[in-house]
């Protein structure tokens, strides 16, 4: 999979991009990632990437030219899936999303940043929006990179164990049970028995019922 990611403060990306998993999807080559700065599309003097609203008002837009100009040259030089933009307005980001994402070749992320970006850039480039949670960031940096952290998970042999990313939370529409590791007892709490006997089927009868029990404390919407 190869993911260009376009915004005009690539240093925000810099150090989560070349750590953890995926610092190891890279260096096992399953996965390309570029950082594009959308300040070397820009030809003025002082590499502006953005300005006033038309009609006044508050904030400032990023502009198009250099926008079109960055993804235009990507989308020469081979064929995206998806060209996604990064916004508080678009599609809540789930497993799903990830899901049907990490099965792509080639993705686009684009981070608005600022009051946001030229809307002609979302009517003639974008293909899919993408909002991670009903708030605002400054920009859509740490966006991009929840969304390139849930999709690079997901692709075969990133994970040394693959049995793990199928249980996750939200895989099939539950949350995760709970987990217990050495010691048997710490500060007076204990694992619970089921987990030390050795029964593997009572221990996935445990953990189903506590995955239900937890989704429908914490999370009842998901249970059908």
């Amino acid at each position: 999979m190869r993911i260009d990611i376009i915004t005009g403060f690539p240093k925000l990306l810099r150090s989560p991009l070349n750590e953890s998993i995926i610092r190891q999807a890279k260096k096992k080559k399953l996965v390309s990632i570029r950082a594009h700065d959308l300040r070397k599309y820009a030809h003025d003097k002082h590499k502006t990437i953005d300005d006033t609203p038309y009609g006044g008002g508050a904030g400032m837009i990023l502009k198009p030219e250099p926008i079109f100009e960055c993804i235009e040259s990507l989308q020469q030089k081979r064929t995206y899936d998806e060209v996604i933009y990064l916004t508080a307005d678009g599609d809540l980001f789930n497993q799903k999303t990830a899901n049907q994402l990490s099965l792509n070749k080639n993705l686009i992320l684009l981070c608005g940043h600022y009051k946001g970006i030229d809307e002609r850039v979302r009517q003639k480039l974008v293909t899919k929006e993408i909002s991670i949670g009903d708030y605002v960031l400054t920009g859509g940096e740490l966006a991009a990179l929840i969304v390139v952290d849930a999709l690079i998970r997901l692709l075969p042999g990133v994970l040394g164990d693959s049995e793990s990313m199928l249980t996750d939370s939200f895989q099939d529409g539950l949350l995760d049970c709970p987990y217990y590791t050495k010691p048997a007892e710490y500060t007076g709490l204990k694992v619970p028995e089921v987990l030390l006997s050795g029964d593997h089927k009572k221990i996935e009868r445990w953990r189903r019922e506590e995955r239900l029990e937890r989704t429908r404390v914490r999370r009842k919407n998901l249970i059908s």
